[in-house]
């Protein structure tokens, strides 16, 4: 073996061999019998590249899909890509740009849409290679694209089936709009960002019954003035008494002129600026909801581009004073901000500006285009989800899919029990166009093709007629709720379809339960009558190593590219899992990063350790045979150590099965099995020594299978770097055995090893506690209250005395005067110091260290207890000085145990 482990040579190398053996496919012959098991990949972007949150979430599904494999499952990790309309959109139209060639419009949509084509074979889907990078073992022979021919099909087969079934209709609704981009966008796409804004208040003359001006006025407070020219009503709370005599009563709306109702509703908080609200149901999606609830008028006076647009606008004109208005429609074409500033400097001019307050509101933004986003009233297409929500809801009430962790059930229930219409149009070129043609009275044909569409057309009409399609295109999540079917072959019923489909397991994060998540199984449930996916695990999100959010803006971002070059995949892949505790955010810092790339070198070192003392695989070697106490104590442990990383991986606890397989590689195979095989590699005792020789090889060979879902790369190459002595292996690591450890459980002796371990452990920690010299041997009596402690202390005397640095073990009836005392399981073991280090010091010493520790948890409590901090810190600072707590109490309670064993 090499001395050190070479990731960045090495991980490209296995990568090559995994493929040339076709290891990740599914369906391979020898598992035709096999129980099948599918997860499909949560598509990233054709135009993304990995980022922290890719790695987290691809590292969980190839630690579930390498665990199947290996317990014999024929697994299918589907992967593909996004075609992430608006984002390859700009790409491709920045790309145009930059090489001053003609834009979008000017090529045309059917150039425009081949030039994006020709990008994306070329520059697109860089991330199947980084996850590659990562390790991810997909069945990468099937990667899918949502706008590739067979998910082309499927998506034409479900609009126009929902169209025919009344499930997809085209309403004029508010939509989330970007101006920048001309399109609407969905939720997920709007960033609110924190903004320091003003709060506006108008005084609105109050008129009577005959319209006249009473001379007063009510005043009511809005964050967006530019809208105030499409109000169509003030609204106040039904129990607020200072506007109670006016509910039912109208303003003349200034600058227009327009008579509106104030109307009773509980959308308006009296608690909140004046009281009274403007209503502008065309540009607000409250608004919108109060204007359907008192069936007020919508009126637009946006165009596409956020300016306003008033002239030959009917709605606007509708009921305006045209001498009030002139001035108003002056402001036809100008963006929405100068317009802002324009209205509050007449108003005040009006005398109709009450006052102006600093305000801290959220504006949303496009995440792409960084503009403010701004409701729009336009005519989309959409799915009536409601209808589609109810079986999905179903679903899961009754358990036929299951959310890990439970609580986002809740999460989800709440969404789908008031789920609103679906807006699945986008106004964009790059996507599935709308299969939806006009006819000269703009009655519209949704059709398979356009000769189906002519056809029908002909028959309405009684005559060909020429058709116009409908521009727009869908919305990406449209295609991608088709994913866990759409992929295996659907609307085809292939082979795929029916063996892998409902898939197993969907792992993905939080944030999109809505978006992505519940429409799978509305379309799931819907299109093919059975859930998409039995298990659905919430991974949560990956923050900085001091808990916040990680964004561009603060620096914090982590690119897992950066630490695979600098640690290699496997550390960056074992961290993830070892830190996803279900519910709980990763904290990410580099030092355990670092941390578990020496637990690979640790490994790595010990297999050297093997070799160097001729550890070598036996052909017809069985575990369950072997005499030593000390290799069935080690054959116990991995025993117990494979069913706790089954259990927990079954669980989806995968913290905790990381958490397992650390603890016996380190800990007790590592650091107490290799160390206490030393002599017996060193010693006379031949038959001894082939055992140990025999079951080191065994154990190393079931570390590999049991470490390699997590640290898939090191673990292959110590699998072909050990198959080279010995029989042949029957295959690479990836299509190994997951260990079966049946018949291995050793009960006794695992009891005197681990009592063993805790003697030397504990006298360990009292020479640490108390500054005794490393290279100093002291003596040690064993007050034996059970007599099997002092024969394992016999048996085990020699490596007792190395490890614990003893000059001689005595037994007695009593401690000697002046001795340190440590209690282990049947005995008391007293270690005398006195002549080694000065205790009344050392007592001294501890009694500080404590004291000035119970000082600073004093401190950190009084925070805690604090109503004002709990009200002001972050729920990071909260969280990290509940940590610190922690750690200070611990370390206290072992300053207050060395106090009591040092008689201070």
């Amino acid at each position: 073996m090499e001395k050190t482990f070479a990731a960045g040579e090495v991980e490209p190398r296995i990568e090559r061999v995994w493929d040339e053996t076709g290891a990740f496919r599914a369906g391979r012959p020898e598992r035709a019998g096999a129980a099948p098991y599918c997860v499909m990949i949560p598509p990233p972007n054709v135009t993304g590249s990995l980022h922290i949150g890719h790695a987290l979430n691809n590292t969980l599904q190839d630690v579930l899909c390498r665990f199947e494999r290996m317990r014999g499952k024929d697994v299918l990790w589907q992967p593909g890509m996004d075609h992430a309309g608006i984002a390859t959109q700009m790409v491709v139209e920045r790309q145009l740009m930059e090489r001053q060639e003609p834009g979008r419009r000017e090529m045309g949509r059917e150039a425009f849409v081949n030039r994006v084509w020709a990008w994306k074979e070329e520059s697109g889907g860089q991330i199947i290679g980084q996850l590659r990078r990562l390790g991810a073992s997909c069945d990468w022979s099937r990667t899918r694209f949502t706008m590739d021919e067979g998910l082309s099909v499927a998506v034409l087969k479900v609009f126009v089936t929902l169209y025919r079934q009344g499930l997809i209709y085209k309403d004029k609704r508010l939509v989330n709009w970007d101006p920048k981009f001309l399109t609407a966008i969905s939720d997920l796409e709007v960033i609110p960002v924190e903004t320091k804004g003003s709060l506006w208040h108008f005084r609105y003359p109050i008129v009577d019954a005959a319209g006249q001006d009473t001379g007063d006025f009510i005043t009511v407070a809005t964050t967006r003035p530019e809208t105030m020219l499409g109000d169509t009503a003030v609204a106040v709370h039904p129990d607020d008494e200072r506007y109670r005599h006016l509910q039912g009563q109208r303003v003349r709306l200034p600058l227009v002129g327009r008579l509106i109702p104030i109307v009773p509703d509980s959308y308006s908080d009296p608690e909140k600026g004046s009281g009274a609200v403007k209503i502008t149901p065309a540009h607000d999606f409250n608004d919108f909801e109060v204007g359907k609830r008192h069936n007020l008028p919508l009126i637009n006076i946006f165009d596409a581009e956020a300016k306003l647009t008033l002239q030959d606008n009917e709605g606007f004109l509708a009921g305006v004073d045209p001498a009030a208005s002139a001035w108003a429609l002056d402001l036809h074409g100008q963006d929405r901000f100068v317009a802002r500033k324009r209205i509050v400097a007449r108003m005040e001019e009006l005398g109709l500006l009450d006052k102006i307050e600093p305000h801290a509101l959220t504006v949303p933004h496009g995440d792409r285009s960084n503009v403010v986003i701004e409701p729009w009233l336009t005519d989309q297409w959409y799915v009536d989800a409601a209808t589609l929500a109810r079986p999905a809801l179903e679903a899961v009430r009754n358990g036929q899919a299951t959310f890990i962790p439970k609580n986002w059930e809740k999460t989800y229930f709440e969404w789908l029990e008031n789920i609103q219409p679906w807006c699945v149009s986008r106004q964009l070129w790059w996507g599935h166009q709308i299969p939806a043609w006009y006819g000269p009275d703009n009655k519209v044909f949704v059709a398979f093709s356009e000769a189906e569409a002519e056809a029908e057309a002909a028959s309405h009409y009684g005559k060909p007629v020429a058709l116009t399609r409908d521009e727009d295109v869908l919305d990406t999540w449209f295609s991608s709720a088709l994913w866990p079917f759409s992929t295996l072959g659907w609307p085809e019923e292939t082979p795929e379809l029916r063996r892998f489909y409902p898939t197993s397991t969907l792992v993905t994060g939080f944030d999109i339960i809505f978006f992505w998540v519940a429409r799978m199984m509305m379309m799931g449930l819907h299109f093919t009558g059975e859930v998409p996916f039995k298990d659905i695990y919430m991974h949560a999100l990956v923050r900085d190593e001091k808990g916040q959010k990680m964004s561009k803006s603060k620096g914090n971002v982590v690119d897992p590219l950066v630490l695979i070059d600098q640690y290699g995949a496997d550390a960056v892949r074992f961290t993830l899992a070892a830190m996803a505790a279900q519910g709980r955010d990763i904290k990410l810092a580099t030092s355990r990063i670092e941390g578990y790339r020496n637990f690979g070198t640790k490994l790595w070192n010990a297999a050297r350790f093997a070799e160097i003392n001729g550890c070598a695989r036996v052909a017809g070697f069985e575990p369950r045979g072997v005499q030593s106490t000390l290799n069935r104590w080690v054959l116990s442990a991995f025993a117990e150590a494979v069913a706790e990383v089954t259990s927990a991986l079954e669980a989806f606890r995968f913290n905790d099965a990381a958490g397992a397989a650390y603890r016996f590689v380190w800990n007790l195979f590592c650091d107490w099995y290799l160390e206490f095989a030393k002599p017996v590699f060193a010693g006379e005792d031949a038959a001894a020594r082939s055992e140990t020789q025999a079951t080191t090889a065994y154990v190393l060979d079931g570390i590999c299978a049991l470490l390699h879902p997590f640290m898939p790369f090191i673990t292959e190459e110590l699998w072909s770097i050990t198959g080279q002595a010995g029989p042949a292996r029957e295959t690479i690591l990836a299509l190994g055995r997951w260990p079966e450890t049946t018949g291995l459980g050793a009960a006794e002796a695992q009891a005197e090893l681990d009592w063993v371990i805790d003697l030397i452990s504990t006298v360990r920690s009292i020479r640490s506690e108390l500054n005794v010299p490393a290279g100093a041997l002291i003596p040690m009596t064993l007050v034996p209250s059970d007599p099997i402690a002092w024969d394992r202390s016999e048996r085990w005397a020699d490596t007792v005395k190395r490890l614990g640095r003893f000059s001689s073990i005595d037994r007695a009836d009593h401690a000697p005067r002046g001795s340190v005392q440590a209690p282990v399981v049947g005995a008391v073991a007293a270690l005398a110091l006195a002549d080694v280090i000065d205790v009344a010091t050392e007592a001294a010493r501890l009694r500080k260290e404590a004291a000035k520790l119970q000082g600073e948890a004093g401190k950190l409590d009084a925070k805690l207890a604090n109503p004002g901090f709990l009200a002001k810190a972050t729920e990071e600072v909260i969280e990290e000085t509940r940590t610190r707590v922690d750690e200070t109490r611990v370390r206290i309670n072992k300053l207050e145990d060395a106090l009591r064993q040092i008689g201070g």
